[in-house]
């Protein structure tokens, strides 16, 4: 037995959720009101002690097992929870190697001693005369003692040599500072501090660890006007965003993130309560970033300044904020960047416009609601940029409506939806007001879309599958174990899986369509190794997970040790698993939603015909499971 799997014998998923929401008997399971949303009225949160499992038929369609349900209510990630819950359980977790722990020691000693300097130069912020000046920029910003303390910020003295004097009083050698990133080393030997003279800026990842600095300039005449720590062993600020530490609780419970250039503006929205803010501290903002945020959601809005978001930048480069603070750089914007990200992530990505020459801050020290309205108004990637390059043309000239469809076109022939394909394609003929045919004959780059076309039939094989998982009537468990352990052995079938289900009119594969925490994280790797080409697939999940993690991985490996030869038999036995998974799900959620609906009709509450509705979507969803099961049923897949 794994660890994972000992913790979830070990604790009482109806237990462990009573600790935050009072729950009720209802039949053999329990229902109560979703702790993650507003709910007063019909109780839409119901846990199943038979499978270990939750589920919330409100506001938050979410579920999952009781891994997922600390991770949605602390806001912490899986290795996280994994600890907390193996000492509520009482199980011990699986040692570190050697050099696991060497490695871990390396990076504790310099997370010390980052936070030393932490220390130091706040001390220097409020107990030095030099520190007061920073002290008064930082209030004429708008920013209260309480945010400047619970950010951590400091000040650096102005000298070549006082953190250096300071941390070599204490033990700490200059190789230790380098390590840091805390000094630099000069040519002719030596080392000189990195920051000096400017407003500190405590960097920490998600777990709110320490990582590194970002420092800003308070004498106008320095450059560079922002200076971030070099890259060492636990900063690498491609890989952070400043503020998710304090910010991801609320991203989970909000559903979205919202992603600013800078680091005043970060603490300011928090100090208003707008407190799923973050950002990527001037750098561009990388698909690793992207995949950071979106274990805590799935809706990503962008707030760019007027010049970054502007027509003359909104095509260039891969970014969309400033380059590097480390250089001056213009801020730039590339919609066909975002727009493939955005596929690639099955994420909502919007795009919201500054007014011009204000920042953030500004606006919501000035008006909060202006700051809640601009949010509301953000727009889909496409629509933003349809606006922009619209805004202040003469649409009456034939050229210019030239122009702007020869950089609009592009972006929407880039969809994956036909749907948006073609509403977009309706909206800018209205715009540019000429016919969809005089679009649709514009010379643009042809899309390079997956083949829809099916394969032709071949000889049904006689011999059946060797084995197939279905035939035991298997748990729940065993069907994701199955599934994800095909998927792991032969990443490849993951756009196979898609495409099929995609030909039955069913969504992609995703972590919903498990319950176990440990299964979502190991798709989520799986899904993400096969969009890198760094490491082969299974190298750069292996890579990616703890021990505990490693020991649920080795045994789906061990579960699919002996695959059927023939791919196609492979391929059906993965998509009836999965299809057997919805369908059990879609079955369960029937019955509790009828439970639900006919709790509310006694109660009067309106919530009645809304339930109704949606066992009636789930109910036509079920007919096409049941479809798309029957044709991969004890056949193979190319036996139409």
């Amino acid at each position: 037995m794994s660890s994972i799997d000992e913790i979830k014998a070990r604790l009482d998923i109806v237990d462990l959720v009573s600790e935050s929401v009072q729950l009720r008997r209802a039949g053999k399971n329990y229902t109560g009101f979703c702790p993650f949303h507003p709910n007063t009225r019909t109780p839409a949160f119901v846990v199943f002690p038979e499978t270990g499992t939750w589920r919330c038929f409100g506001q938050c369609n979410e579920g999952g097992d009781i891994f997922g349900f600390v991770m949605k209510k602390e806001g912490w990630d899986f290795p996280e929870t994994l600890r907390y819950l193996a000492d509520k359980a009482g199980v011990e977790l699986k040692p570190p190697s050697p050099q696991e722990q060497a490695a871990a020691e390396e990076h504790d000693a310099l997370r010390s001693l980052l936070e030393a300097a932490v220390t130091f130069y706040r001390h220097n912020l409020l107990n030095t005369p030099a520190g007061q000046s920073a002290l008064t920029y930082l209030h004429g910003r708008g920013l209260n003692d309480e945010m400047i303390e619970a950010f951590g910020l400091g000040y650096a003295p102005d000298s070549w040599d006082q953190i250096t004097q300071h941390f070599k009083s204490k033990g700490y050698s200059e190789r230790d500072l380098i390590e840091a990133g805390l000094v630099g080393e000069r040519d002719s030997g030596g080392v000189y501090d990195r920051f000096r003279n400017r407003l500190m800026f405590p960097i920490r990842n998600e777990r709110g660890r320490m990582a590194g600095f970002g420092a800003r300039i308070l004498n106008p005449e320095d450059v560079p006007k922002f200076l971030n720590s070099p890259q060492t062993a636990v900063f690498d600020k491609g890989r952070l965003l400043y503020g998710l530490d304090r910010a991801r609780k609320a991203i989970r419970l909000q559903e979205q993130v919202v992603i600013v250039e800078g680091y005043l503006d970060v603490i300011a929205l928090h100090q208003a309560g707008f407190t799923n803010v973050v950002s990527p501290m001037g750098t561009a903002l990388s698909e690793h970033q992207l995949y950071l945020l979106k274990r805590f959601t799935r809706s990503f809005v962008l707030a760019l300044d007027a010049d970054a978001a502007g027509a003359q930048a909104t095509l260039r480069g891969l970014q969309v904020a400033r380059q590097s603070l480390d250089r001056e750089h213009d801020p730039v914007f590339d919609a066909r960047g975002l727009l493939g990200y955005e596929a690639r992530l099955n994420a909502d990505i919007r795009v919201t416009t500054l007014p011009a020459g204000q920042d953030p801050d500004e606006i919501v020290n000035r008006d909060p609601q202006e700051w809640e309205r601009i949010l509301k108004n953000s727009k889909p990637i496409v629509a933003h940029v349809m606006e922009t390059l619209a805004a202040g043309r003469d649409l009456d000239d034939p050229r210019q409506k030239d122009e702007v469809a020869a950089q609009v076109l592009p972006l929407i022939n880039d969809l994956p939806s036909s749907i948006e394909r073609d509403s977009y394609r309706q909206r800018l003929a209205r715009m540019l007001r000429v016919s969809e045919g005089a679009l649709l004959g514009e010379p643009t780059r042809p899309r390079q879309r997956t083949s829809s076309s099916r394969p032709s039939p071949r000889q049904r094989v006689e011999r059946p599958p060797s084995r197939s998982i279905l035939s035991a009537a298997a748990s729940a468990h065993a069907l994701e174990a199955h599934a994800l352990g095909v998927l792991l052995r032969r990443p490849d079938l993951l756009y196979k899986v898609d495409r099929e289900l995609q030909a039955q009119g069913l969504v992609r594969l995703s972590a919903n369509d498990f319950q176990h925490a440990d299964h979502k994280s190991i798709l989520r790797l799986l899904q993400e190794s096969v969009e890198q080409d760094l490491d082969e697939p299974l190298s750069h999940v292996l890579n990616g997970l703890s021990l505990p993690m490693m020991e649920t991985a080795d045994e789906l490996l061990a579960r699919t040790e002996k695959l059927d030869p023939n791919e196609d038999r492979v391929l059906a036995d993965v998509l009836r698993a999965l299809l057997t998974l919805r369908e059990r799900s879609v079955r369960q959620n029937i019955e509790h939603l009828r439970f639900l609906m006919e709790d509310a009709q006694q109660s009067g509450d309106l919530k009645a015909t809304q339930y109704q509705q949606t066992v009636v979507q789930h109910t036509h969803l079920l007919q096409r499971l049941n479809q798309a099961r029957a044709r991969y049923a004890g056949r193979d897949l190319l036996g139409r």
